[in-house]
């Protein structure tokens, strides 16, 4: 059993999570420093090793992403996905979720949310579909897609974390990760789309709505003026860095999916990160990018700082749980093989408390792989590593809100009633109960 040291390690690491979480940014990885210091210090436990494997995985494909993002190639995609929304207005609730979902999948990013919801509130308050409807379902599908994405930095973490082991008795392959997630994404977006369209009153039957437009000047408000990327000319480089960027995609698919294509002695996680290398390079000599914008991107920005946030907390997590791995195996395996889901619980939480599922993961997966839960039940529950729409504090979920001027989009009274828990609690429940009976069907588990 695990005495008081343990104890005393796990509030001061769940302490520096909390302030760093609170603080926002970089601090996450920042207090991950604090945590190491006073566990090694004051506690005199042995340092453990920092992830650099997933680190430079993850540098390798912000690299890629924000050179396709820096090239325009992003918002090529963005209007080839605009064009099938205003189509089909009166699908928006489904199309819209599953459309970003798939940008997500695509460009390994959610950030191109951002873009997607003025175009989401335009279509749906021009067609009388409450807005909070599509724009919460969006939001929650386009970070649901990150688990999904071979470009993405919680899944590159995650194929570089179990190289080595093996699932079903064979070596843990790239698509072993894929053939659970991607189906149990789609599942899960379904029944986010299915609970928009009847979630809230319509817009003729809301009396807050009502009472919102009569007053003077707000209805051209509230309806604006319409937001488009329809109409905008790309160039032929910037298309062409789309093609470059999917073109390395689907290398990499293909590499993981028939692993004696690869050089002997090169893993996934090496042909990943050089082939994103690769991408961001063809993008930049080809398509006319200035290296130096590169780094100015949102993406550039929003990697970096995931970068620091494994780094620091990765390593601190990983000390403490190394110090107390054998007291630590003997209670958890068995209640992790009792009630596996314990495991998606725990996921589920830290997600939340990091705000990243790439850090929750990188928490997460190393402490139960070495307390011995099975990788067949990790790769399961991977939909579980989203859990930061508990509380609406993400960016995109704020986003959302500001987006919506009809107000339909909300923080409640209590907070944690607000109009992104219960999509996003749907989608990643269903999305992790597919993947476990894929996993059984597939003898993962």
């Amino acid at each position: 059993m695990v005495g008081m040291d343990f104890w005393l390690q796990l509030i001061l690491v769940l302490a520096c999570l909390f302030y760093g979480a609170r603080k926002g940014g970089m601090a996450l990885g920042l207090l991950g420093g604090v945590g190491l210091i006073v566990l090694i210090f004051v506690f005199g436990v042995k340092p453990g090793k920092p992830p650099v494997d997933v680190i430079l995985t993850i540098l390798a494909v912000v690299c890629g992403s924000a050179t396709l993002q820096t090239a325009g190639g992003l918002d090529c995609m963005l209007q080839i996905a605009e064009k099938l929304l205003r189509r089909h207005p009166k699908y928006v609730c489904f199309l819209a979720p599953y459309t970003c979902w798939f940008l997500t999948v695509l460009c390994g990013t959610g950030h191109v949310v951002y873009t997607m919801l003025p175009i989401i509130y335009d279509i749906a308050i021009k067609n009388n579909v409450r807005p909070e409807r599509p724009l919460a379902g969006s939001t929650i599908a386009a970070q649901m897609g990150i688990i999904c994405s071979p470009a993405a930095v919680a899944t590159v973490s995650t194929i570089a974390m179990l190289e080595g082991y093996q699932i079903n008795g064979q070596p843990f392959g790239f698509t072993d990760l894929f053939a659970i997630t991607i189906p149990g994404g789609i599942v899960g977006v379904f029944f986010v789309g299915l609970f928009s369209v009847f979630r809230g009153k319509d817009l003729d039957k809301d009396p807050e709505f009502q009472k919102l437009i009569k007053e003077p000047g707000m209805k051209e408000y509230v309806y604006g003026e319409t937001t488009t990327l329809i109409g905008k000319q790309f160039t032929s480089k910037q298309w062409l860095s789309v093609f470059l960027f999917l073109a390395v995609i689907v290398i990499v698919a293909i590499l993981g999916m028939f692993p004696q294509l690869r050089p002997k002695g090169l893993s996934m996680t090496l042909a990943i990160q050089m082939l994103m290398l690769l991408a961001g390079s063809l993008m930049m000599i080809f398509c006319d990018v200035k290296a130096s914008d590169i780094a100015k991107s949102t993406v550039f920005h929003a990697g970096t700082v995931a970068i620091v946030a494994v780094y620091g907390v990765a390593w601190m997590a990983d000390t403490m749980i190394a110090a107390h791995l054998n007291d630590l195996k003997i209670g958890l395996i068995e209640m992790v093989k009792e009630s596996p889901w314990l495991y998606a619980v725990v996921l589920l939480l830290v997600s939340k408390l990091v705000n990243s599922q790439a850090a929750a993961l990188a928490i997460v997966v190393p402490a139960a792989l070495g307390v011995g839960v099975s990788p067949g039940i990790i790769v399961a529950f991977s939909a579980a590593c989203y859990g930061y729409y508990i509380l609406p504090t993400y960016p995109s979920d704020l986003a959302a809100i500001q987006f919506d001027r009809s107000g339909t989009t909300h923080i409640g009274k209590f907070v944690i009633n607000h109009s992104f828990i219960i999509p996003g609690l749907i989608g990643v429940i269903t999305a992790s109960i597919a993947g476990w009976i894929l996993a059984g069907i597939y003898g993962f588990i």
